[in-house]
């Protein structure tokens, strides 16, 4: 057989899971059972069956049972449509060479796709793109993606979706720490200790992270660590105050495409980001207001290849995003829920090239006429307006628009709509119609040769039709179908024999996404997706199919987990002619439970990983081959 023809009966099959699922539990439904509970898209937990657009929940059950220190390639499995790029065995840096760039239905992979940590933006000020090495599953109660558009609540960068990691916080009085080291293949390493706590109005959450590798080629080494601190004090039944810090500094070499390798080329990046925020909730008046501030330090050598001279300079920025955002959510009539909100956002920066040995600068950042100057920074403020509707308990209707004025590009405004209708308690069918933008970054402006300050926003509009059926209680189903509109993509031509950034791009992306999770019984479990994605002008990091299966089952003391992806058709390049690489990673996940004190709940926990078992030889980079099998083994205790 084909592996085109595989494909398309893995798709088949994956596609049959819902249905199959739906039969197996329908003599089982119940009334009591709800949909799980969301905030992204709404501000305000809500649940998912009343929010008309795909919200991908992953609790921290799921993103804890594989022993990963991110919580990305996690997203990137329990997400149909989502596709994260790799380039060795952990970290991935920025500047040349790096990966980590999310794109959601064929789009993201800059500054396209929004990233979140409990509603705070993170991105690097500069160059407008999330850093992937800072999402930390340690600190992480659940991840929850807007699978498009959510530039209507979230602004510009909200284009492709979003990505909100929702931080633990204990509910009730308790003290529950949790340490987990393990070492593997090429000399890899990664340890951890995490601590949340509750007592009386005050509550807290903080730990520490290292993380090291050798890694699997020549000057491709990755070093990481970091922390984060988060405090909260309940000052009455209805105000809480909460105020938190995350640092993290990794050291990343970068060894170069294979057919290209480089010779010292290293990064050093640190970055931080602290908020202050004040929480009401009354029966009828919810929101909040929070202060945040996230900057960066990057130095950047660039290297060189064999036979070449080593660079004389260094590239250096500080970035910086100092922003407020605030909401609040009425409920003024029956049924209805009304949401005001308005952000604020001061962004930029400073970059250079400094000698090495002099330590002279020359500076990168540029003003309006084209000057080097020392700092540029831009202004963005956005004002939404939310209303939601329920109609006889069978219907949910949203609808909302954003007004957003950009300092340098000018005012947007953008709509949103959509409907849920509750066929069944059990299952919902909603469709909705939302409109996404992105403002160009300070780089794409004021940086380097192809800087304009004549660009425009880019747009998208999608079209979306969703099912979802739940299965009292055991897991869900479900289908999206979507057709995605976009224009004015920024894109660099040459000009006068010079390359100039300009909107000159467009694409139309359509698909389906089909996914089911069901826990036949306490020890059993099983989960599937499978995305097809089709686009008229093809972008890398996108592929076409992508299939993820998995089965797990966990007894008292012991445990294992199975899984499956395959991905056929990713574009490497951008354009119909580039190259494409198809691959299937085999995963394997083994674990022994030891009890310690069970008075106490102390436990601990030995396992051993395999990743790509099968020994694939592939890429999601261009030029970087990933490894082949690896193996990791460790403990994880709690007490």
């Amino acid at each position: 057989m084909k592996k085109t023809d595989t494909i398309q009966w893995l798709g088949i099959l994956c596609a049959l899971l819902p249905i199959s699922l739906a039969a197996t539990a329908a003599e089982t439904e119940t009334e009591d059972t709800l949909s799980t509970l969301v905030v992204t898209g709404t501000r305000l937990e809500a649940e998912s069956r009343n929010v008309p657009f795909t919200v991908t929940r992953i609790d921290r059950e799921t993103l804890t049972e594989q022993y990963r220190s991110s919580v990305l390639p996690t997203v990137m499995e329990q997400t149909p449509g989502l596709f994260l790029t790799s380039r060795g065995v952990m970290g991935y840096s920025v500047s040349t060479g790096s990966a980590g760039a999310i794109k959601v239905r064929g789009v993201g992979g800059g500054a396209q796709l929004l990233v979140l940590i409990d509603g705070q933006p993170q991105y690097a000020g500069l160059m407008g793109h999330p850093i992937a090495d800072a999402y930390q599953t340690m600190m992480t109660e659940r991840v929850e993606m807007i699978q498009g558009p959510a530039s209507m609540m979230y602004g510009s960068g909200a284009m492709g979706g979003v990505l909100n990691i929702v931080t633990r916080q204990a509910v009730r009085d308790t003290v529950a720490r949790e340490v987990m080291l393990q070492g593997g293949s090429y000399g890899s390493f990664e340890g951890e200790a995490s601590g949340l706590w509750r007592k009386g109005r005050f509550s807290g959450n903080a730990g520490v992270q290292y993380r090291r590798t050798d890694g699997h080629r020549t000057n491709s080494a990755f070093q990481q660590y970091g922390g984060f601190f988060k405090l909260g004090y309940d000052i009455s039944d209805h105000w809480k105050l909460r105020g938190d810090v995350n640092l993290t500094h990794f050291d990343a070499e970068n060894p170069g495409p294979e057919d290209a390798p480089l010779i010292d080329c290293k990064a050093d990046v640190t970055r931080g980001l602290a908020s202050l925020s004040v929480d009401n909730r009354y029966e009828r008046w919810s929101g909040s207001v929070r202060g945040y501030y996230d900057w960066g330090r990057h130095t950047v050598d660039d290297g060189y290849n064999e036979g070449g001279r080593p660079r004389t300079t260094l590239y250096e920025h500080k970035d910086f995003i100092g922003g407020i955002t605030a909401y609040e959510t009425a409920k003024l009539w029956q049924g209805g829920l009304v949401t005001l909100g308005l952000d604020w956002q001061h962004f930029g920066g400073s970059a250079w090239n400094e000698d090495k040995v002099n330590g002279d600068r020359t500076y990168l950042t540029k003003d309006d006429e084209g000057n080097p100057t020392r700092w540029q920074s831009q202004d963005e403020v956005g004002v939404y307006l939310d209303l939601r509707q329920d109609i006889a308990r069978w219907v949910t209707l949203d609808a909302g628009a954003r007004y957003d004025w950009h300092s340098v590009t000018g005012s947007q405004c953008i709509p949103q709509g959509g409907v849920s209708v509750h066929v069944t308690r059990q299952s919902d069918i909603k469709a909705s119609v939302s409109k996404g933008f992105r403002s160009p970054t300070i780089r794409e402006m004021y940086m380097f040769p192809p800087a304009s300050t004549d660009l425009e926003p880019e747009k998208m509009i999608q079209y979306e039709l969703s099912f979802t059926q739940r299965f009292a209680g055991k897991g869900e189903a479900g289908a999206n179908v979507f057709y995605i509109d976009g224009d004015n993509l920024i894109t660099t031509v040459r000009t006068g024999g010079r390359p100039r950034n300009v909107n000159s791009g467009d694409f139309r992306n359509c698909g389906i996404e089909v996914f089911g999770h069901y826990r036949f019984t306490p020890r059993w479990k099983v989960a599937a997706n499978y995305s097809y994605l089709h686009q008229s002008n093809p972008m890398e990091g996108a592929p076409e199919h992508k299939l993820f299966v998995s089965a797990a089952y966990t007894h008292p003391r012991w445990g294992a987990m199975v899984s499956l992806q395959h991905i056929n058709g990713l574009y490497l390049a951008a354009g119909e002619d580039a190259p494409q690489e198809q691959f299937t990673l085999l995963n394997i996940d083994l674990h022994y439970n030891v009890t310690l004190s069970k008075a106490n709940a102390q436990s601990m926990t030995l396992f051993v990983k395999g990743e790509n078992l099968l020994a694939q030889s592939y890429q999601t980079y261009a030029g970087y081959y990933m490894p082949r099998a690896t193996v990791f083994g460790g403990v994880r205790a709690s007490f």
